[in-house]
């Protein structure tokens, strides 16, 4: 297979909403180049795009597939993404390692939902994006609305290269970069390239001429040829085009039918000729602050974008060779852990089929298998250079459910399963807490956890149980209460004896030392689970002796692990144990640790004890006509409103609302807004919750 370089390598990513044709579209490219014979469909289920059992399923496409084609002396790379957000850590990927992105519009409907949440990541990395109104021969389309919609976007900067018209009945694409009318027959092909008919010649002008305006735009050289001769010529417009694209300030709009096979081929040709490639676009820092170039003449670096389980294949990695050459059997180093892997086999990627190569050079997409030590994020470079290309950053989870396999034999399966679940998408996160005795599996929304189920069911054969996690509440005090205990235990021989006699008090930062006691030793301990015990000597005369204080410590410290008023962790109390007793023959470490707890257990019931619950800072990020509803059901989930900003046409909401409320919370909001809202939390505090909710609480447990 032909190797190019880093100038003839073109990197695009398909993104946009679900059912806008991203698929279709990157199988009519294949077909177009001659790479396969046959055009497949996602109804026939055959496409080279979605190969998984369950994207047959379904019907739609859920990983990101690498693919590729050669057009013209170019090798274009394609990743076909989902266009639901539940997949967002695949798009993010993709993103991470495309060069522009071709984000593709649904002529029926314009801009949808799932093109603005995509537009929002789009806009956060700047990536050079051109965009693709599908479609243009359906009934429904309506290519003026479409373009308006993307207008509405992302603003001014949007510009057409292209819009369609019927000539004779027959779909035709006017080109106002190359000032062509291409006409095509019904079953689409190579068109007729075509004069552009009189009764067009006044709007194709105007669009040219505002095309050479927008592409002068971007650089003082053509500005000055523009001011000078008028116009700019084909060469000269493209090079403008290029360069606006990679200020993130000139967004080409295209028209295709992809289903048909119409303006596929010039789609393509102007990725070859203006859509920028890796070598263009500006190079990267790495971790260790110094630029990655894409060249071929730089130390080898690969970053690993992604990583997939293939039950009977095992692990297949792919990745984007930031600088250098990789070439079959070459070790390289990942700077992650500093092991050294072995590249046995380099393979380009359409879909499930792998084609071997030698070499990738700077710039390409390639995949290689069963690397031991290396995941998503690392990074492989030359051994003896220091290089580390800077991580993607993945969207944090939406959901959280508990997980457990129904067949208590799979448990340890389940484990292994989940781990390659997490490996192969980062977006699903696997943690066992202690404290709530749950593993929680945490992910984007319910059709990502559908997901999961299916890849146990059906790839592992799992059935797993899916929960709602139980909250970590906080178990404290609100005042002072004093207590005493003592344990005593004959058994024949040695017994046990211990009496303890101390006082409880909340504790907060900056407070001052008790009163009334005569303090002889202290130590503040940093619970694990936040919070603090600080424990006071306030012993006389030797009533017990030092060396019990210890364990009377640890019989308190085990009772706060598991709060008296629920079994949640106790935290920010203080104890000063001023009395008690012992036996010279009797007394030991375990009766003062019996006592010591049974003494606090008593005097925390006796402080009027009070439940805390996590709240979290949330951001819900909404339309505006769709605020009030938003708003209705976060006052219904004992919210309070922090204040709200706006950012265009949307509100940003930003709240305090308790973990407990949030349950499903992803869904409701989806269902509100027709999913054209988005949200993010991350923990704020504990705070007291509500009495009434605090008895039902307590009945529970």
């Amino acid at each position: 297979m032909k190797i190019y370089d880093e100038k003839h390598i073109k990197n695009v990513a398909f993104v946009g909403a679900h059912n806008s044709g991203k698929t279709t579209l990157a199988e009519t490219m294949l077909f177009e180049a001659g790479l396969i014979n046959r055009r497949g469909s996602v109804e026939d289920k055959n496409t080279v795009a979605d190969y998984h059992d369950i994207e047959h399923e379904r019907e739609t496409s859920i990983f990101a597939t690498p693919l590729h084609t050669e057009w013209r002396n170019y090798k274009i790379n394609i990743i076909d993404t989902p266009g639901l957000d539940d997949f967002i850590g695949e798009i993010a990927s993709t993103m991470r390692v495309a060069d522009s992105l071709v984000t593709v519009v649904n002529a029926q409907h314009g801009v949808e939902v799932g093109t603005e949440i995509i537009w929002q990541y789009i806009n956060r990395f700047s990536r050079p994006t051109l965009f693709v109104v599908n479609q243009i021969d359906h009934p429904q389309a309506n290519f003026d609305n479409s373009y308006q919609s993307i207008v509405d976007l992302v603003g001014n900067n949007a510009v057409k290269i292209q819009y369609p018209i019927l000539l004779d009945g027959a779909q035709c694409i006017v080109d106002v970069l190359k000032m062509k009318c291409y006409k095509f027959k019904p079953e689409g092909g190579k068109p007729e390239k075509l004069e552009i008919p009189e009764s067009e010649s006044e709007t194709a002008n105007y669009l040219h001429n505002e095309l050479v305006e927008k592409a002068a735009e971007n650089d003082e050289e053509l500005m000055e040829l523009y001011f000078d001769k008028g116009t700019l010529n084909e060469d000269e417009m493209r090079l403008g085009i290029q360069k606006g694209m990679l200020h993130h300030e000139l967004f080409p709009v295209f028209c295709v039918s992809a289903l048909n096979d119409m303006g596929t081929g010039r789609l393509m040709g102007f990725i070859d000729n203006v859509a920028p490639a890796a070598s263009d676009l500006k190079p990267e820092q790495s971790l260790e602050g110094n630029e990655v170039n894409c060249k071929a003449s730089e130390p080898t670096a690969l970053f690993i974008f992604k990583t997939f389980h293939e039950p009977n294949l095992g692990q297949i990695t792919f990745f984007k060779v930031k600088s250098g050459e990789v070439n079959q059997n070459d070790r390289l180093k990942n700077s992650r852990n500093g092991e050294t892997e072995n590249l046995n086999q380099l393979y380009i990627m359409d879909g499930k089929k792998r084609h071997q190569v030698e070499k990738l050079t700077a710039g390409d997409i390639g995949a290689t298998l069963k690397l031991k030590n290396t995941e998503t994020n690392d990074t492989l470079r030359d051994p003896g250079t220091e290089i580390t290309i800077k991580p993607i950053i993945f969207p944090q989870p939406r959901i959280r459910k508990a997980v457990e396999a129904e067949n208590k034999k799979d448990e340890e399966k389940l484990n292994e399963v989940l781990k390659k679940i997490h490996s192969q998408d980062p977006t699903v996160t696997i943690k066992y807490s202690n404290e709530l005795r749950q593993q929680i599996l945490s992910c984007q929304g319910e059709l990502h956890l559908a997901t999961i189920d299916w890849t146990l069911k059906n790839l592992y054969g799992i059935t797993a149980v899916f929960n709602q996690p139980r909250v970590a509440y906080r178990e404290t005090i609100q005042r002072a209460a004093t207590q005493s205990y003592k344990h005593k235990k004959q058994s024949g021989g040695a017994g046990q004896f211990g009496e303890v006699h101390l006082k409880i008090e909340p504790w907060h930062e900056g407070m001052d030392e008790p009163e009334g006691f005569n303090i002889r030793g202290k130590e503040e301990v940093d619970l694990k689970w936040g919070g603090k015990l600080v424990f006071y000597n306030c012993i006389t005369g030797g009533v017990i002796d030092t060396r019990y204080l210890p364990a009377v410590m640890k019989g308190i410290l085990e009772v706060m692990e598991e709060g008296p008023l629920t079994g949640s962790y106790a935290r920010d109390i203080r104890v000063m144990v001023f009395d008690g007793k012992m036996h010279s023959v009797d007394s030991n470490d375990i009766s003062f640790k019996i006592a010591g707890a049974h003494a606090f257990k008593a005097a925390f019931l006796d402080a009027k004890p009070k439940l805390l619950e996590p709240i979290l800072d949330l951001e819900v990020k909404v339309p505006e006509e769709l605020l009030g509803n938003v708003m209705t059901d976060l006052q219904s989930r004992r919210a309070i409103i922090m204040g709200m900003d706006s950012d265009g046409k949307h509100q940003i909401i930003k709240a305090k609302v308790p973990e407990a409320e949030m349950y499903k919370y992803s869904t409701s909001l989806r269902s509100q807004t027709q999913g054209r809202a988005t949200f993010s939390t991350k923990f704020a505090s504990f705070e007291p919750v509500p009495s009434n909710v605090q008895s039902e609480l307590i009945q529970e447990a």
